[in-house]
């Protein structure tokens, strides 16, 4: 995988493409058709403009902010699945826009509410945090309907991040990621969990409401629903997995009692090992 599963890569690749990138200072060997001959004239001293190399990776962070992804479970120190979602993101872009890959960021829930597109500026983690920092779990998804409506609103080729539990129709999201898939893109997928959702830890009556459908609430026995769950829960994830098997796509499971970090940093290593 192109740059960001590489690790911090030393070369910048600024070449001569159409976006610009930044000015610097002219020094001894820089070709002289570089140089900015306007802005000589203003300021009397030489400087070379810079340009975003076409070839570098641009890769689209995909965050799913819907109402199920504001469980916080009683073993997660309070960090909620949105929480851990903003911060690995945030994490991520870093560390692209460290090796001068672009980065953008698109947040959906019923449907897409924005697209940041790809830059490979050092400032454009600043317009990222910035919008990862006022968003809120709210409303339901639909991830097939969502990811369909994004093929055409992303052209070029690159890597898809995509952070979320995932929940929905397993066929229908299936046949959304094999879209992408079809249009040549890479897909790596963080799907968060709470503990919770994993071992189903409840033992006295409780009260389930759901955080999409807020009207949605019972009081069940959990001695009668757990065995049920567990057991739905497990066939979920062995389709997921071979879904994402089949269609050459990489699927991290992180859990949010887990330091972030380490379960990033923890794949980078898996990725490496096995180039």
């Amino acid at each position: 995988m192109e740059g960001f599963c590489n690790g911090l890569h030393k070369s910048p690749h600024k070449g001569f493409s159409v976006e610009f990138k930044e000015h610097r200072q002219y020094v001894h060997g820089d070709e002289i058709r570089t140089i900015d001959w306007k802005l000589f004239g203003k300021t009397d001293r030489l400087y070379i403009r810079e340009y975003e190399d076409e070839t570098n990776l641009r890769c689209n962070i995909l965050l799913d902010k819907s109402g199920s992804m504001g469980y916080c479970g009683s073993r997660a120190g309070g960090v909620s699945k949105h929480d851990y979602a903003v911060r690995l993101a945030a994490c991520l872009g870093h560390l692209m826009l460290a090796q001068q890959d672009a980065v953008g960021l698109i947040h959906f829930d019923d449907a897409v509410r924005r697209i940041i597109p790809p830059r490979s500026k050092p400032t454009h983690l600043t317009a990222i945090v910035n919008e990862l920092s006022g968003l809120k779990a709210e409303r339901e998804t639909e991830l097939s309907s969502v990811f369909h409506q994004l093929v055409p609103k992303i052209p070029r080729r690159g890597l898809l991040v995509i952070i979320s539990d995932l929940f929905g129709n397993i066929e229908e999201l299936m046949k959304a990621l094999a879209h992408f898939r079809h249009a040549k893109h890479e897909i790596v997928i963080f799907q968060i969990w709470d503990p919770d959702e994993l071992d189903f830890p409840f033992k006295q009556w409780t009260q389930f409401q759901s955080l999409e459908q807020k009207s949605h609430r019972r009081l069940i026995d959990p001695a009668h629903l757990g065995k049920a769950y567990l057991k739905n829960l497990a066939t979920f994830r062995e389709a997921l997995t071979a879904g994402c098997h089949r269609n050459r796509i990489d699927l991290v499971p992180v859990v949010t009692d887990r330091p972030y970090a380490e379960a990033l940093a923890s794949y980078l290593a898996t990725r490496r090992r096995l180039r």
